[in-house]
């Protein structure tokens, strides 16, 4: 009996999940990349802080007054990027301020994000009255400088950092009802949705499980910029006295308290600035990898 031989059948092209398809084209941006990398390093160095950070971010050694980086002791680096005007470890500061400041930016999103979405889901569905009264709050809003608009309101509440938090989620909230009520509109006359209306769906049912879901990729990509952007009004009403009260740490808070001393300490002033620089960058490129990964028209 002569043996037969089989061939193996071929094989299609794989086909891949949601998540892998999404991963192919965020991978490609390499800026998008190193962005994720360097928050994700961020929120474990926030959540690590009492371990990674070391030493107390209140605690001052009188002993220590503005001591230059890499400060030699003892045959040791006491202190690795230096002391501030009353002897408070730099690095210690920066590490518990990461904490203070990723918990901020997710306060805020996370409240101006959901009041945005159901004021634009709102005003996208039902129209006529409503949507104008609600476009036109936006519209003054959206008119005053948002920074302007945050100080006012903190000056009004009062300073501390939970005001300031407030403060800035109400001045972010504007875009995401724009975004909301644009996406919403786009998908109210589509066919899905109209299945879903004749079908004898509710208007609750409608907004928030059969048009929010398809509105999603902008508001994450806006989500993701407006956390940069809460970081960096943050950093100025700290700055400005408004956010953060001595002795916590926040980046802003660090950057006014040093001011006097830009000129015979820079290391107070350039750390600070430089890890707000670097964690506004790092948004700013996920954001962009984020947009382009979501986006069909900018696949390739």
């Amino acid at each position: 009996m002569t043996e037969q031989t089989t061939t193996p059948a071929t094989t299609g092209p794989q086909v891949q999940t949601p998540l892998q398809e999404f991963w192919g084209y965020f991978s490609q941006n390499t800026g998008a990349v190193v962005g994720l990398v360097f928050i994700a390093t961020m929120i474990v160095v926030a959540l690590l802080a009492s371990v990674v950070a070391p030493h107390s971010p209140i605690e001052q050694y009188r002993d220590a007054l503005l001591l230059p980086p890499f400060w030699v002791e003892g045959g040791t680096t006491t202190h690795l990027l230096g002391t501030d005007d009353v002897g408070r470890d730099i690095l210690s500061r920066l590490i518990h301020g990461a904490q203070l400041s990723l918990f901020i930016g997710c306060l805020v999103v996370t409240l101006s994000l959901g009041i945005g979405v159901i004021l634009g889901l709102v005003a996208g569905f039902f129209r006529g009255y409503v949507e104008t009264i609600i476009m036109r709050a936006v519209d003054i809003m959206l008119a005053m400088p948002s920074l302007l608009l945050a100080i006012a309101i903190v000056a009004i509440l009062g300073p501390s950092i939970f005001n300031a938090a407030m403060a800035i989620a109400i001045v972010s909230m504007p875009h995401y009802v724009r975004l909301t009520r644009a996406s919403t509109i786009a998908e109210l006359n589509k066919d899905y949705v109209i299945s879903s209306r004749v079908a004898g769906a509710g208007s609750l049912r409608l907004m928030f499980i059969t048009i929010l879901p398809n509105c999603t990729a902008p508001l994450i990509v806006q989500a993701t910029l407006g956390f940069s952007n809460a970081i960096l009004d943050m950093a100025a009403l700290g700055f400005l006295g408004l956010g953060a009260q001595p002795p916590t740490p926040e980046w802003g808070s660090m950057l006014a308290d040093a001011l006097q001393f830009v000129q015979r300490a820079w290391w107070v002033v350039t750390f600070p600035g430089l890890v707000i620089l670097l964690t506004v960058l790092a948004f700013n490129l996920m954001g962009d990898g984020l947009r382009d990964a979501l986006d069909p028209k900018l696949k390739q």
